[in-house]
C-alpha cells in the first residue's frame, strides 16, 4: 500500500453496508439504554485524542450523565497501575472497555477475556500478540483499530532528509516500544547514505534532558522520535528540548507539531479515535468485538510547524511547505 502524501487527508472511514456502521449522525438513535464505559487510559482526560473520542459519542447520541457513565482512570503509563486499574473497572460493571495505549490493551487482555475492549493501538500488531485471531475476523473479546507500519518510518526520514539535504547525521530516539520501527529507521537510513546516532531508552521515567545532550555532543543533525506510548505523554517537553538544542525534529503524529515538534508524518490520531466511538456504539447495540473487523488508517498526513522552524532559524523548502497538510503559524 503505498504512502504517498495526499493533501487534507484523514482516517478514511469505511461505512459499507455489510458493516452496518451508523456514519451519518443524521441517521443515529439516541440510545435509551445506560452504557458504562471503563477507560484505563495513558492520555489525560482533556487531551485532544479523547476530546474527538467524547465529541464522535456525542454526535451517535451518547450524553454523559445521560445515557452514558464513563469511568476514567489515569494510569500513567505503569503497566502494574493499568493491571490494577483495569480490574477495578470490571468491579465496577462497565460494560465496555476503551483500551487507547499498548499498555492499557496489554492489561486488559490479561484481566478479561469476556467484556468486550475496544483498543486504539499505535504500533501493537493485536494478532502478534495473540489478542485477536486475525485483522478480518478478531474471534475474541477485542476489536477496534490499530497502526502498525514499520515502513512509514523510511517516509518520515525520507522527508526530513529533503526538508534539510545538507544534514547528513541522524539521531533517533526509540526504546522497547519502538524497536520494530528503529530496525526500520536502520535500513531507511542507510538507503539514504544517513549517518545514524541511535539513543535506546530504558528505565521509565526517561530522563530527555540527558538523552538530548547525548544526541547533541555525538553529533546528530536532525532528530526522528519514534512512536512510543513512553514518549507520547511528554511530547511538548521532547519538543522543547529539541528547539533547545537547535534540533529539527520529526514526530509521528500531529500533536507532537501541535506541542511545538517542527514536522510530523503520520496517522489521523484524532481520526482513530473517532473511529473506536463507532465501535463502542456498535457493540453498546449488540454487535460481538468477534464479529467486527479490526481497521488501519489508510491515510496520513503532513504536519509542518512554521513557528518552530522560524526559531530554529530553519527554511523550509516551498516543495514540503506545499506538501504539507497543515501548516502551524
Amino acid at each position: 500500500m503505498t504512502l504517498d502524501l495526499q493533501r487534507r487527508s484523514f482516517l478514511t472511514l469505511l461505512c459499507s453496508s455489510a458493516a452496518a456502521w451508523q456514519c451519518d449522525r443524521a441517521t443515529a438513535q439516541t440510545p435509551s439504554k445506560l452504557l458504562r464505559l471503563g477507560m484505563p487510559s495513558t492520555s489525560l482526560r482533556a487531551s485532544i485524542q479523547l476530546a474527538a473520542f467524547e465529541q464522535r459519542m456525542r454526535e451517535l447520541g451518547y450524553v454523559e450523565g445521560q445515557n452514558l457513565a464513563v469511568e476514567f482512570i489515569n494510569v500513567r503509563n505503569q503497566l502494574d497501575r493499568a493491571v490494577e486499574a483495569t480490574q477495578e473497572l470490571i468491579q465496577r460493571k462497565v460494560d465496555i472497555i476503551l483500551a487507547d495505549s499498548g499498555l492499557a490493551i496489554d492489561a486488559a487482555a490479561a484481566a478479561t477475556n469476556t467484556l468486550p475492549i475496544v483498543m486504539v493501538a499505535i504500533n501493537v500488531d493485536p494478532v502478534a500478540r495473540g489478542y485477536v485471531a486475525s485483522i478480518a475476523r478478531p474471534s475474541g473479546n477485542i476489536t477496534g483499530v490499530y497502526f502498525r507500519r514499520p515502513e512509514l518510518v523510511g517516509k518520515q526520514i525520507e522527508i526530513l532528509s529533503e526538508t534539510f539535504p545538507e544534514k547528513t547525521r541522524l539521531g533517533v530516539l526509540w526504546d522497547m516500544y519502538s524497536a520494530e520501527m528503529f530496525s526500520a529507521a536502520v535500513a531507511a537510513a542507510a538507503s539514504l547514505h544517513l549517518k545514524l546516532h541511535p539513543l535506546k531508552l530504558e528505565n521509565s521515567p526517561y530522563d530527555f534532558v540527558t538523552a538530548f545532550r547525548s544526541l547533541t555532543q555525538g553529533g546528530a543533525q536532525m532528530l526522528l522520535v519514534l512512536s512510543s506510548t513512553l514518549f507520547n505523554q511528554d511530547r511538548s517537553h521532547i519538543a522543547a528540548l529539541a528547539l533547545q538544542h537547535g534540533l529539527p525534529t520529526m514526530f509521528v503524529g500531529r500533536t507532537y507539531a501541535d506541542a511545538g515538534g517542527l514536522l510530523s508524518y503520520g496517522p489521523s490520531l484524532t481520526g482513530m479515535y473517532r473511529r473506536a466511538a463507532d465501535y463502542v456504539d456498535r457493540l453498546a447495540k449488540g454487535a460481538k468485538p468477534a464479529d467486527l473487523p479490526i481497521e488501519q488508517p489508510t491515510k496520513f498526513e503532513l504536519v509542518l510547524n512554521l513557528k518552530t522552524a522560524k526559531a530554529l532559524g530553519l527554511s523550509v523548502p516551498a516543495s514540503i511547505r506545499l506538501r504539507a497538510d497543515e501548516v502551524i503559524e
